[in-house]
């Protein structure tokens, strides 16, 4: 079949009467039957045709078969049709408005926010003038905001709160109006779990009473749901609860109150009226940081040598203040239903006594110096043990030789210390210690401080002239040794203890009760102890630390001494070219491990514990290692255990700066000079030292050599005398030691 060969289109229906060729029906009739059958012939045909092609997916002319052309087809709509898109119609409507008027919103926006942000922005001025008058006033801190009748906060030296007060509410009821006592209890009880049936009911049934407490400090929802109960008479008021941030951490030094808020122990009974009254916080001279490396480093201690107890403390040579005072076992400050008289409620700091063993020896070697009894380069029999009647003093792990002044202390020789004792004689020693506060409360503000144990002056006989040398026959408390050596650490003024922080402009006041040449000379025998004696366990690199170790055994209730019940202690003061703080760490009855080879004296079990404390308490401070100058440092501290040949001490020499603008003139106290025995009495002098001071340099020749001398430490005091005018001069105060010619 040709390519331009179509079929004829079907003929379309027509009306009656006509043709497709516009001829009559009627003159084609007998044409018709013709037609017809050509036309069926044809359809027939061309099926056929396009049938082959489709099977073989061609057309006419050879191309891909396409598909049919669609056909129109005529639908016919109902009424819900309708109905429907009229409703699509509308909804299409309604979108399109809301989109208009948020798309407006936005727009509006928009262009304030672009208004008042960049084109116009809002001057600071503008929102000051807008600001209520309330916030443009300094608004009082939270911790200085009570109500009336609260005790105020008590905060360490950095202001971190310590102690503060609570509101909260309290039931209480009127017996004589209550009705049924049993009733009402019972339904309190629905409410208050851990109210006690038994005692409410009967305080209730007391008719003579108008006001009885049900129970104190109830949560919001506790006295909400009390007072849905509905009981007569029944009501509340506002009370307050004490509350101690830091738990156990200076359980001891807070105290605690009672359940009316009222002072029972610590600084709490201490300054119970102050606290009641004041709206500042009670400022305290503790350091909660210092405080709690002293209790981890304690409580570790105690633990590794399985001891009953321990005590620490931390003290500023200068001024006096407690940093750290820990008392182990200790307790949580807000655990109310311990009893007062509980045995971790007992502050072994400043209530406990004991021997103070070895400690005391500074006491000792720093009286003779003083007073000339002795001298540096003396020297004493340890070789063979003193008896006096059935008593025998001796030396634990002596050397059995005599040995020199220096040694005695760094070897912690009884013998040693005994016959320095004795040469001191029993009156002046008893002087002396009355002088350093040995003989009395220590005069802390703490009510739990206790009075040493010492024998009246009857009984102060040579055997307790000897034992006292070395801390037998004396029970004193543990800050009483730290109260001591700080005065002999920081030039030679007793400072008093105190547990508030003192004003840095205006320091307290001690007493001078020694040369400063002898604190010169003991501090660098408190250093011996640790660089060559028994306390090397304590040293820590760049903090130069000195002290004393102590071991001394328990007295029995019996009478004499316990067995194998020692008290351990580790004295120690740091930096010692420069001293600033006392550390003493005490365990009570340890016990010896295989690390420390069964021993349990203080040498192998307090003095690490001391070590520690001062190397983690340094940083702290404000006080870095030294580490440029350790030479020089090391230098200025040495003194050797012999004598070498032609070493002979220098001369005390006293060099005067400018005048210190910062330092005032002091008041004096006592008789006039020359009215005391002949010997001129001290004025009090504020043992003041710089928190860094830097030592004096000075040029000195012995024979050929130039030797740079680094003064050892440098101690700042106000002059005696209201004379001096144009300000007070600092004086340094420094023993030299000098190569004398062969």
């Amino acid at each position: 079949m040709s390519d331009d060969t179509t079929q004829p289109p079907a003929p379309a229906l027509l009306p009656s009467g006509t043709h497709s060729g516009g001829i009559p029906q009627a003159s084609t009739s007998k044409f018709g039957g013709f037609f017809r059958s050509l036309a069926e012939t044809a359809k027939v045909s061309r099926a056929q045709t396009v049938k082959g092609q489709a099977a073989r997916g061609l057309t006419a002319r050879g191309q891909t078969a396409r598909e049919p052309a669609p056909r129109l087809e005529q639908f016919k709509l109902t009424a819900a049709d309708k109905q429907r898109r009229a409703a699509m119609v509308r909804t299409r409507g309604r979108i399109v408005m809301a989109t208009f008027v948020f798309a407006s919103m936005f727009a509006v926006v928009g262009v304030r926010v672009t208004w008042v942000t960049v084109i116009n922005p809002v001057e600071a001025k503008m929102a000051r003038m807008k600001m209520p008058r309330l916030a443009e006033e300094v608004l009082p801190p939270i911790e200085e905001t009570l109500i009336s009748g609260q005790r105020a906060m008590i905060v360490d030296r950095t202001g971190q709160p310590l102690a503060m007060s609570r509101p909260t509410r309290s039931v209480f009821a009127d017996p004589a109006a209550i009705g049924d006592a049993a009733e009402a209890v019972r339904r309190l009880k629905t409410v208050l779990p851990r109210l006690d049936e038994t005692r409410a009911v009967k305080r209730l049934s007391d008719r003579s009473k108008r006001f009885v407490y049900l129970e104190r400090q109830i949560t919001p929802d506790e006295e909400a749901r009390i007072n849905n109960l509905g009981i007569p008479s029944v009501d509340f008021r506002p009370t307050q609860q004490r509350h101690y941030p830091m738990g156990r951490v200076a359980a001891h030094v807070l105290g605690g109150v009672d359940i009316d808020e009222g002072g029972q122990a610590g600084v709490e009974l201490a300054f119970d009226k102050e606290i009641r009254e004041r709206r500042d916080p009670l400022r305290l001279s503790l350091d909660i940081r210092v405080q709690n490396v002293v209790r981890e480093e304690l409580l570790a201690a105690k633990d590794a040598f399985r001891a009953i107890g321990a005590a620490g403390i931390v003290m500023d040579v200068n001024t006096g203040e407690v940093l750290a005072m820990v008392s182990l076992p200790d307790f949580d400050a807000n655990d109310r239903v311990l009893p007062v008289s509980d045995e971790k409620r007992f502050n072994r700091a400043i209530t406990g006594n004991y021997e103070p063993g070895s400690t005391f020896k500074l006491q000792t070697l720093s009286m003779a110096l003083d007073t000339g009894a002795a001298h540096l380069w003396d020297s004493f029999d340890a070789a063979n043990d003193i008896h006096i009647g059935r008593f025998t003093i001796s030396d634990f792990e002596g050397k059995h030789r005599s040995l020199t002044f220096p040694e005695v202390l760094a070897y912690s020789s009884n013998l040693g210390a005994a016959r320095i004792a004795r040469l001191v004689g029993g009156e002046r020693q008893r002087a002396w210690l009355k002088n350093m506060g040995m003989f009395n409360r220590v005069g802390i503000e703490l009510r739990e401080a206790a009075r040493p144990q010492v024998h009246s002056v009857a009984n102060w006989g040579e055997a307790v002239n000897l034992t006292v040398g070395f801390g037998h026959g004396i029970s004193v408390t543990p800050m009483h040794v730290v109260a001591g050596t700080a005065a002999i650490a920081n030039g030679g003024v007793r400072m008093k203890p105190t547990i508030l922080m003192t004003d840095p402009l205006d320091p307290p006041e001690g007493i001078r009760i020694m040369k400063t040449s002898t604190s010169d000379a003991m501090k660098r025998l408190m250093r011996l102890v640790v660089t060559s004696g028994f306390g090397k366990k304590a040293e820590v690199a760049g903090y130069y630390p000195g002290g004393k170790t102590g071991t001394a055994e328990k007295n029995s209730r019996q009478g004499g001494y316990k067995r194998h019940a020692n008290v351990s202690a580790f004295m120690s003061v740091f930096p010692m070219h420069a001293p600033r703080y006392a550390v003493y760490m005490m365990l009570d009855e340890p016990h010896g491990t295989a690390a420390t080879g069964g021993y349990a004296t203080a040498g192998w079990v307090a003095a690490p514990a001391a070590g520690k404390v001062i190397g983690r308490i340094g940083p702290i401070l404000g006080l870095l290692p030294e580490i440029k100058e350790k030479a020089a440092i090391d230098q200025a501290l040495a003194i050797p255990m012999h004598p070498p040949r032609g070493l002979v001490p220098g001369p005390i020499r006293i060099i005067e700066s400018r005048p210190d603008p910062n330092v005032s003139t002091p008041r004096t106290s006592g008789p006039p000079n020359g009215q005391n025995g002949g010997q001129p009495r001290a004025a009090p002098i504020p043992a003041r030292i710089p928190a860094r001071t830097e030592p004096a340099e000075t040029q000195r020749r012995t024979q050929n050599e130039t030797v740079r001398d680094f003064s050892v430490p440098t101690v700042v005091a106000r002059a005696s005398s209201r004379a001096a005018g144009g300000g007070q001069p600092v004086v340094a105060i420094s023993t030299a030691v000098t190569i004398a010619p062969h």
